[in-house]
């Protein structure tokens, strides 16, 4: 018996040596250690004292750590008027409401281009595809325009409703939902099922990996938008740009700002942690269909 491993892909008979093996876990090894490292660097710079933070060359690991530039964020914030748990709310609403919108609409959306056959259903799905190449920049000024004509302007509305409209989700859905067997819909229609509950009962579950992946892609987004183009009063502004002012405001704040960057991207953070293998799986089926 050979050393080499054998597996019969599509009728063919594949050999790759353990040495191959080997191989292969060496580079992922090194680019998984070149792209974790800008992150440990992260959380450890938030946990430095500001000797450590200026420090050359820097060090990647914190000597002697500290909670200096989070007492010092949480200060600077508590003599802000408006108070700190205001831009924790406007976040944190803006961040549920437009991405749970936007699962609801493109989940609904996707079920409609991808299992029914209408007049243009697949231009429409041309110009989603199409819509994935242009940058938000490209796209502010005709946003801002819509946003203005509707007199939504300075309101939460300006910046949930857009939300609710990404093209990537909308993709990803689709994709995934061509993989269920349209025989098992047909089965639910003789059983008497209508469109609405074949959607909640059947299509919701089974494109769960899609959906936890659009939404931490929108969590991503929305959770990190200050919304500065938008919205104007104070009250109104999320935690992000509240945040990101302070770390503005000069070297000497450089503790506090490696302390908001932790603060900021902490939660999407953990959201990717606990949802990465319904990410993967869903990266694995969007091009696969019956």
């Amino acid at each position: 018996m050979s050393k080499k491993i054998k597996k019969l892909v599509g009728g063919k008979r594949l050999n790759r040596s353990y040495g191959g093996d080997a191989f292969i876990v060496v580079i992922l090894t090194i680019f998984g250690l070149f792209f974790v490292y800008p992150l440990v660097f992260a959380i450890n710079n938030a946990f430095k004292p500001l000797n450590e933070i200026f420090l050359f060359p820097p060090k990647l690991f914190v000597q002697r750590p500290t909670l200096n530039n989070f007492q010092d964020l949480f200060i600077l914030m508590s003599k802000s008027w408006v108070t700190f748990s205001r831009y924790i709310f406007n976040t944190v609403f803006i961040t549920v409401i437009g991405t749970a919108g936007l699962i609801i609409v493109a989940s609904m959306g996707a079920f409609v281009v991808s299992k029914y056959r209408f007049p243009g259903s697949k231009i429409f799905f041309q110009g989603v595809i199409i819509t994935l190449m242009f940058s938000t920049y490209v796209t502010a000024i005709p946003n801002y325009l819509v946003m203005a004509g509707l007199g939504w302007v300075d309101t939460y509305l300006s910046v949930i409703i857009p939300a609710f409209a990404m093209p990537m989700g909308f993709f990803l859905l689709r994709q995934f939902i061509d993989t269920i067997p349209d025989t098992l819909l047909e089965a639910a229609k003789v059983d008497g099922a209508k469109e609405f509950r074949i959607f909640i009962y059947i299509i919701l579950p089974m494109i769960k990996p899609a959906w936890l992946t659009v939404m931490i892609f929108s969590v991503q987004n929305l959770w990190n938008a200050r919304a500065s183009v938008f919205i104007y009063s104070e009250q109104l502004k999320t935690l992000p740009y509240a945040l990101g002012q302070i770390a503005a405001a000069g070297i000497a704040r450089t503790g506090v700002a490696a302390a908001v960057t932790l603060f900021v991207m902490i939660v999407p953070l953990v959201m990717f942690i606990f949802a990465q293998s319904n990410v993967l799986q869903t990266m694995a089926s969007s091009g696969i269909k019956e």
